[in-house]
């Protein structure tokens, strides 16, 4: 039976958790459809406009013409990369976790720097971000932050930033105006679903409340809704604080532990194979993936693709796309 069929026959709803998922299968089925009508309309909208601006020798329709096949071509790109998407948890969303290296103030800018880059460019991809725990800097910036970013193939997109992040400026830290290099790691995990096969004994974990703090430390809940909770065996903390109800907390902590632990339990599963590759071995401090080079010159590299991009403030608002596809093509061609 189809999806339709099945979507359609009585008693659907019995089984609500599956009746959700294959409800959500179907809309993902329902708008690749869509978009392959939406490529095809523009090419034969593009061939009409063209027909007509030789005809009439018309500069203008031949822009329009020459505008939808630009579209097209974007959009075919985009279901190209998705092509690439095909690994277990590429199509969930995604939670994303940012520490400053060594450095103070100059490192916890660096980390704002990144959460900003990624909090707009899931805005122009149509994801939602929900920051679950936030620690500001003493000056400026952050000393850590974890957010989620909810949308269709979030994670197969952002799993590509996951690693360490290098910066060289002129610090506005710095009276003395001296050049600096920070450091700051991106850790990104799948949302993994609770039926997935991660267990988790209650009797493994530490569970510690206490009161959500704001910026500067400032208390902004009366009560201890705040949740940290431990998994003793792995040594893995998360936390959460972003919601007034301890209970939702604790739910959203146990979200982030139930990554993690699959994230862990997929790395030991890798390295007995021996399928691990350099690239997931060397994620530690000292082993940037890409450098933002502000001065002397003005220039990012990623030094896992070799891709190069002068628009240093394009990218730094969100425009991360062709890097994130440049490792989707070279992770592709390895595999």
């Amino acid at each position: 039976m189809d999806i339709e069929g099945k979507t359609s026959a009585s008693g659907f709803w019995a089984d609500k958790t599956a009746a959700e998922k294959l409800m959500k299968r179907k809309s993902s089925v329902e708008a690749r459809a869509q978009v392959f009508k939406s490529i095809a309309s523009l090419v034969e909208d593009a061939g009409v406009l063209l027909a007509l601006a030789e005809e009439e020798g018309d500069a203008e329709t031949a822009k329009e013409a020459e505008a939808k096949l630009k579209e097209a071509d974007k959009a075919i790109k985009d279901v190209e990369i998705k092509r690439l998407l095909g690994k277990e948890h590429d199509k969930s969303g995604a939670i994303v976790a940012i520490h400053p290296g060594a450095g103070g103030t100059e490192a916890q800018d660096w980390a704002s720097m990144l959460m900003r880059m990624y909090a707009r460019w899931a805005e122009t991809k149509g994801y939602k971000v929900e920051i679950l725990d936030y620690l500001a800097g003493e000056e400026a910036g952050i000393k850590s932050v974890t957010f989620t970013v909810e949308g269709e193939y979030a994670y197969g997109y952002i799993k590509a930033e996951s690693g360490v992040h290098r910066l060289v400026r002129i610090s506005p830290f710095d009276s003395a105006k001296r050049r600096h290099t920070s450091f700051a790691s991106v850790f990104v995990y799948p949302e993994i679903e609770e039926d997935a096969e991660v267990e988790i004994n209650e009797a493994d974990l530490r569970v510690d409340t206490y009161r959500a703090s704001g910026a500067g430390g400032q208390h902004v809940n009366k009560t201890d809704s705040a949740v940290r909770i431990t998994h003793m065996p792995t040594g893995i903390v998360v936390q959460c604080q972003n919601e007034r109800s301890q209970h939702k907390n604790r739910a959203t902590a146990m979200k982030v532990l139930r990554a993690r632990l699959y994230e862990l339990r997929k790395r030991e599963e890798e390295e007995k194979l021996k399928s691990i590759t350099q690239e997931k071995r060397d994620i530690a401090w000292g082993s940037q993936i890409r450098s933002y080079v502000l001065q002397p010159y003005r220039l990012i590299k990623d030094h896992r693709t070799g891709l190069e991009a002068g628009n240093v403030d394009a990218v730094l608002d969100g425009g991360i796309d062709e890097f994130i596809e440049a490792y989707l093509r070279k992770s592709a061609s390895m595999a």
